[in-house]
């Protein structure tokens, strides 16, 4: 059975569809221009907790200098943009001068090394690169992309030969063109997530997918008027992005965005000192709070929540006493948006249960499927958890671009039900529960990984034969990812060997994604086709100790 929500939240979500979905929708005006020009944006904190606001006004006239830039340089609708930058205030300008000329934007996640960020580049048929100083290294001129086009670059930092730099474009005295009116079914995002095998896959994410953000903004989060809200999600990533900036642009809720690096000091510092009262963090950055034993004294916490991986009891227990509240766990997708929450809105509030998802979110019927049919399982059965696509007006996922067949995989055979990919069950009142992946996909401190695109890497040093990259539990981050090599002849496990396979990662994927150690085996368990069996070496390495230096 299909769990659906009625009445009150489900008006809301036929006026926000409306609206994001309208033919004359502009993504500029719904996201900039309608809010009042003196109402703050957001504030843009630096590491030294210094802060810098920026309101609807400025936003508008520094995007629209930056969007005449643009366009002088030859950028159209429905081009695609990159940005390789952190949280700044440059970056927020740069996402709505794209989004003002009818440009898609490719956010791209400032950990990546280049032939990662090469590879997004080239699959998303970029014509221009919007990075940091910092980040420039990582990018190489004028490489043709997928539509054998060059890749202009933009930069914060010193001009490399072809360069344009960003504060040039703020100095443009060129006329804006008026914002662009393309209509729900225009590309807004083109993001990219990670599979279990091959190469990541594009995801293009159409205006009208801002209803279903806002919805969970509104109901999930529980956002209000007067609300100060920080999701502390990196941008480069769905959750950062879609409901870090793109929400806070919809609802025009005060909005802040930390410059610098995680820690459990600088948290609570920003928490404490800008009376922040919606959080939203992976459970990484609550189990970090939790383990830094720093007094939490002083917050203004209304409402917390959580998602990017499953949200463990024991948090609960101490937030309660810690922060106030109680976290609330929410399940969504790149795909999708959020799916399944346990909501804040008064409305759709209810007890929470350990361990629970929630209910679907207004707009959206969920169901567990049977393992070997596409029909829903028994309460209490473990299935595949799939979202009733008749029943959902706030699908707007069609398949990945350039890829047919991993696009089928997402779909039951009739087309009745989008296939999250993940393996739980649904009690008898309708609450979730989230048991596995069934596509072995590894999420670290919310981070998605593909452990396909960290084992093709390690396969191309010379001492590797054979590798299989899985998870393993880690009392903060959640899970890390370890590997499992067999060598090839000549060569001999070593210290050294598993170091040059970490720093290789580091250096041609993410510095986030390197396994934390690597096991070596003689041969790695495989099924009568000659699948890997991943549970096979997730068992064996929680139990006893594989031959490893590391």
């Amino acid at each position: 059975m299909t769990q659906q929500t009625s009445g009150a939240p489900a008006l809301r979500v036929q006026e926000l569809l409306a609206l994001y979905g309208a033919r004359s929708a502009s993504a500029a005006e719904l996201l900039c221009d309608r809010h009042d020009p003196a109402r703050i944006a957001y504030h843009v904190v630096s590491p030294d907790m210094s802060v810098r606001s920026l309101t609807y006004g400025e936003l508008r006239q520094e995007s629209e200098r930056v969007a005449a830039s643009l366009a002088a340089l030859g950028v159209r609708p429905g081009d695609r943009v990159a940005t390789l930058m952190g949280k700044s205030r440059r970056y927020l300008v740069t996402l709505m001068a794209i989004w003002r000329l009818g440009a898609v934007h490719v956010p791209l996640f400032t950990a990546f090394a280049a032939p990662a960020v090469a590879q997004r580049l080239r699959a998303s048929a970029a014509v221009m690169i919007i990075c940091d100083g910092a980040q420039r290294c990582k990018v190489t001129p004028g490489e043709p992309n997928a539509a054998d086009a060059a890749l202009r670059v933009v930069t914060t930092g010193p001009l490399a030969d072809g360069d344009m730099g960003f504060h040039a474009l703020l100095e443009s005295t060129a006329p804006c063109p008026a914002p662009a009116a393309l209509g729900g079914n225009a590309p807004l995002i083109h993001i990219f997530t990670s599979g279990t095998t091959g190469t990541s896959k594009g995801v293009v994410v159409p205006l009208s997918a801002v209803a279903g953000f806002q919805i969970y903004a509104e109901y999930g989060l529980g956002i209000r008027p007067e609300d100060r809200f920080w999701n502390a999600a990196d941008p480069g990533w769905a959750y950062g992005l879609y409901f870090g900036v793109v929400a806070s642009f919809a609802t025009g809720v005060e909005s802040f965005l930390f410059e610098g690096g995680f820690s459990p000091e600088t948290t609570l510092g920003m928490l404490r000192g800008f009376k922040i009262t919606n959080f939203a963090a992976a459970p990484t950055v609550y189990r970090s709070l939790r383990g830094s034993g720093l007094a939490t004294t002083g917050l203004s916490l209304r409402s917390a929540s959580s998602a990017g991986e499953p949200l463990t009891s024991d948090v609960n227990e101490w937030a309660v006493k810690a922060l106030g509240v109680m976290v609330r766990d929410h399940y969504g997708q790149t795909e999708t948006g959020m799916l399944i929450n346990n909501h804040h809105h008064p409305d759709l509030d209810r007890p929470l249960k350990a361990g629970s998802m929630g209910h679907p979110m207004p707009g959206w019927s969920a169901a567990v499927l049977k393992i070997d049919a596409d029909e829903p399982a028994p309460h209490g059965e473990v299935g595949r958890v799939a979202i009733d696509l008749a029943a959902s007006p706030l699908a707007w996922f069609r398949g990945y671009a350039d890829d047919s067949a991993k696009s089928a995989e997402k779909f039951s055979a009739d087309g009745r039900w989008y296939l999250t990919g993940d393996i739980g069950y649904v009690d008898e009142s309708g609450d979730f529960y989230f048991s596995a992946r069934d596509d072995d996909v590894i999420i670290m401190a919310g981070y998605r990984i593909g452990p396909g695109e960290v084992e093709s890497i390690i396969l191309t040093h010379p001492a590797i034969s054979e590798c299989a990259v899985v998870a393993v539990p880690d009392a903060v981050r959640g899970e890390v990812l370890e590997a499992v090599v067999v060598l090839a002849e000549g060569w001999t496990p070593s210290v050294e060997l598993s170091e040059a396979l970490q720093t290789k990662v580091k250096r041609e994927f993410a510095a986030h994604a390197y396994p934390r150690r690597v096991h070596y085996l003689d041969a790695l368990p495989r099924t009568a086709s000659g699948k890997v069996q991943r549970f096979v070496l997730r068992q064996l390495l929680r139990g006893s100790p594989s031959r490893s230096p590391t």
